[in-house]
């Protein structure tokens, strides 16, 4: 079953073709030829993408079984955090407004400060089945899952705490309102990677409709009809500027898809 997707409309950042893309039913090895898009807040998809689907709402469930909270990996972020508010689960705070799907949270191990998603997770199930944590690699926004997210399980915990969850959203307060795809860069051992564009000139700097924010260096915005080319330049130009000054090779935590 396929889906006619624009993603223009679709995805955070405002960029992209519209495409026909794939809505998984079932758990199955030939999905794994697709790119998942899921929820399409932290990429940025060239006009010629490669095969893309997303998971259907099949796959967006939470129950608790067995002492664990199980959750679809199609679940919304922010559905996790209202049903752990509703039945006093802790762990979950800092999701709250870091959108996207619970899959994509767990593969680029989402997280606000030290709180990381890594830190509830139990196991996740793909077409091989279920995968216990202590067999992924986890690191600072990434992990070494390469298959699909079907559904994972967490860490049951009383104690849903509001103070925090404030506390972590003030922390994003000096984020821009302008269509983005949250930070363009990870922040480099003992760095800021805004700091760093910043240092080197970029911060406001603009190509066509795209520029990296005036309010926080490390957002690339969409100040209108910004295209993929026009933020593939200003990524290769903080990348180079960066380098040549400070000898810090900035990574990307944005995922181009093309």
């Amino acid at each position: 079953m396929k889906e006619k997707i624009d993603l223009k409309k679709y995805s955070s950042i405002k960029i992209g073709p519209v495409v026909d893309v794939e809505i998984i039913t079932e758990i199955d090895k030939k999905n794994e030829t697709f790119f998942l898009i899921g929820g399409a807040n932290n990429i940025l998809v060239s006009p010629y993408p490669p095969p893309l689907a997303k998971l259907s709402k099949k796959f967006d469930y939470i129950k608790i079984e067995n002492g664990e909270l199980i959750i679809g990996g199609a679940t919304p972020t922010g559905k996790v955090v209202s049903f752990c508010k509703k039945n006093n689960i802790a762990g979950f705070e800092f999701l709250s407004r870091l959108p996207g799907t619970i899959g994509g949270a767990i593969k680029m191990n989402a997280g606000v400060k030290e709180y990381e998603i890594k830190n509830v997770l139990k196991w996740i199930k793909t077409y091989k089945g279920k995968i216990y944590k202590e067999n992924l690699n986890f690191g600072y926004r990434k992990t070494d899952i390469k298959n699909i997210i079907y559904e994972a399980g967490f860490e049951l915990k009383e104690g849903y705490n509001e103070i925090l969850r404030q506390k972590l959203l003030s922390l994003r307060e000096n984020q821009p309102k302008e269509p983005s795809a949250g930070s363009v860069f990870k922040n480099p051992p003992g760095n800021f990677a805004g700091k760093l564009i910043e240092d080197v000139g970029l911060k406001g700097y603009r190509v066509g409709d795209m520029a990296f924010s005036k309010i926080h260096a490390n957002f690339l915005v969409n100040l209108g009809a910004g295209t993929f080319e026009e933020a593939l330049n200003l990524i290769e130009l903080a990348k180079k500027m960066v380098y040549e000054k400070y000898k810090i090779a900035l990574e990307e935590e944005i995922i181009i898809v093309k």
